[in-house]
C-alpha cells in the first residue's frame, strides 16, 4: 500500500528521459532476424545505455558478461538457421522475480537477452512506490526529486530511459501500472490466472512494462500464446474519475480525462461516456486477502463491486472499456507518503481480476507523467490491447 501527499512546490523544467525514441522490441527482433544487426551488437548498445543512465539507479545488478555470452550463442544459433522470434532483444528483469519466473523464462527461450535485474522497494516502509539499490534510491527519469513508482520501480525506469525496450514486472495492487504511469511508459496487467500467481493470495500477476503497445502485444503473443485482435470497429469507453471512493488530484484527473477525449475525438470508432460508478473502497478486502491473518474480506463490498462492474460491461451501458486515471496522485517525493492511496484506482482490479493497461496521459505543470488506465472485461486482453494501440497515438499530450 502507498499513501502520499499532493505535491505543491515551484515548477521546474523536467528533461525528457531520452532525446530520441529507440527501437522497440519488435523492431530490434526484425533487424536481427534479417541480418541488419547482430544480437551481440544490440546487447552491447543496451549495456552502453545502462551505463549512460546509471545515475538513475534502475538496476541492482548488470549481467554484462553473461548477456554478451548469451548474445554470441544466439548469433551462432541464427547462423545455423534456428528460429528465435526475439533474437537479441535486451530484457530487464524485476529483481524480486529474476529469471526464474515463467514470463522471463519464456521471453529468454524466444531469444530475448536478460541484461540485469531492476530495483524494487526495500523493507521498512508500508509504501512501495520506490526502488532501492546499494548506491541509493531509484530516481524518476523525469524529475530526480520524485519516486518512479513501484514496486516495479527499476523496470519502469530502465524502459523510460531507453536502456531496454521492455522489462518484466509484476502487479499485486498496481505495481506494473503505477510505475509505468509515473515514468511515462506503458504497462499491462493480464487477466488474473493467465500466468501463475506471484503470491499466495493470488492477487499478483506478472506482466510487461514497455514503451509501445505493440511490444505489450508481442509479449502477450510470446508469453501467453495469444493472437492479436483486429482493430476495433466500435469502442464504448466509460469514464470514471473517482470509481466512487477516490479523491484524485484535480490536475491528474483532468489530464487523464483529456487524454481519453483526445482519443475519442480523433477516432470515429471511439465513444466516451460517463460510467456513473459508485463502487466501494476495496482497501479492507485487499488487506485481508494479502495479509493472511484473521481479518476477513468484506464480502458485501466485494459483491457490490463485482456486480456493478459486470453491469457496466454487459448491462444497459454496454461499455467495452472502463477508463480512469492510473493513480489519484502524481509522483511523490522520496521523503515518503502522506494520506492519498496511490493504488486507489488499481488494486480493485487485482481483487476482481480483469486485464488492465496504463498508457501515458501527459505531464503535470511540474513536468511529471501521469497515466490513463483502461480496464476490460475478464479475458478480453486482446480487445484491450487492440484498443490501447489505437489510443496511444492520441493519449500522451506530452509526446
Amino acid at each position: 500500500m502507498d499513501r502520499t501527499d499532493r505535491i505543491d512546490h515551484t515548477p521546474r523544467t523536467a528533461e525528457r528521459p531520452r532525446t530520441v525514441n529507440p527501437p522497440d522490441a519488435g523492431t530490434l527482433a526484425r533487424r536481427v532476424a534479417r541480418g541488419e544487426a547482430s544480437a551481440t551488437g544490440t546487447v552491447q548498445e543496451a549495456l552502453a545505455a545502462v551505463e549512460r543512465t546509471a545515475h538513475l539507479r534502475a538496476f541492482t545488478h548488470v549481467w554484462a558478461e553473461e548477456a554478451l555470452q548469451l548474445a554470441d550463442r544466439i548469433d551462432a544459433a541464427l547462423a545455423r538457421g534456428t528460429d528465435l522470434p526475439l533474437a537479441g532483444v535486451p530484457l530487464a528483469v524485476k529483481a524480486s522475480e529474476g529469471t526464474d519466473s515463467r514470463q522471463a523464462q519464456t521471453l529468454i527461450a524466444a531469444g530475448s537477452v536478460p541484461i540485469g535485474s531492476t530495483s524494487v522497494p526495500g523493507p521498512g516502509t508500508e509504501w512501495k512506490t520506490w526502488g532501492r539499490t546499494d548506491a541509493g534510491p531509484t530516481l524518476n527519469p523525469w524529475d530526480s526529486d520524485a519516486v518512479p513508482g513501484g514496486s516495479s520501480a527499476g523496470s519502469a525506469v530502465a524502459v523510460a530511459t531507453g536502456a531496454v525496450p521492455w522489462a518484466t514486472a509484476s502487479d499485486g495492487a498496481g505495481s506494473i501500472r503505477i510505475p509505468a504511469a509515473w515514468c511515462g511508459v506503458s504497462g499491462y496487467k493480464p487477466t488474473t490466472g493467465l500466468l501463475p500467481a506471484r503470491d499466495r493470495a493470488g492477487l499478483t500477476v506478472g506482466g510487461p512494462i514497455a514503451r509501445t503497445v505493440a511490444d505489450l502485444e508481442l509479449y502477450r503473443k510470446v508469453v501467453l500464446g495469444a493472437r492479436p485482435a483486429p482493430p476495433p470497429a466500435r469502442i464504448r469507453v466509460a469514464w470514471s474519475g473517482t470509481l466512487g471512493f477516490n479523491d484524485p488530484d484535480p490536475e491528474v484527473a483532468q489530464l487523464a480525462e483529456q487524454a481519453l477525449h483526445r482519443w475519442a475525438h480523433a477516432s470515429d470508432a471511439v465513444e466516451a461516456v460517463d460510467a456513473g460508478l459508485d463502487l466501494t473502497d476495496p482497501a479492507g478486502s485487499w488487506s485481508a486477502r494479502r495479509g493472511g491473518g484473521n481479518a476477513q474480506p468484506d464480502s458485501t463490498a466485494e459483491h457490490h463491486n463485482t456486480r456493478a462492474l459486470a453491469q457496466l460491461f454487459s448491462g444497459f451501458s454496454g461499455a467495452d472499456l472502463l477508463a480512469t486515471p492510473t493513480t489519484p496522485n502524481p509522483p511523490h517525493p522520496h521523503s515518503g507518503p502522506g494520506e492519498v492511496m496511490s493504488v486507489g484506482f488499481t488494486w480493485l482490479f487485482n481483487l476482481t481480476g480483469p486485464p488492465a493497461v496504463s498508457l501515458p496521459a501527459g505531464r503535470t505543470r511540474l513536468g511529471l507523467p501521469v497515466g490513463l488506465h483502461l480496464v476490460a472485461p475478464h479475458h478480453a486482453d486482446a480487445a484491450l490491447l487492440s484498443a490501447a494501440r489505437d489510443a496511444e497515438s492520441w493519449t500522451d499530450g506530452a509526446a
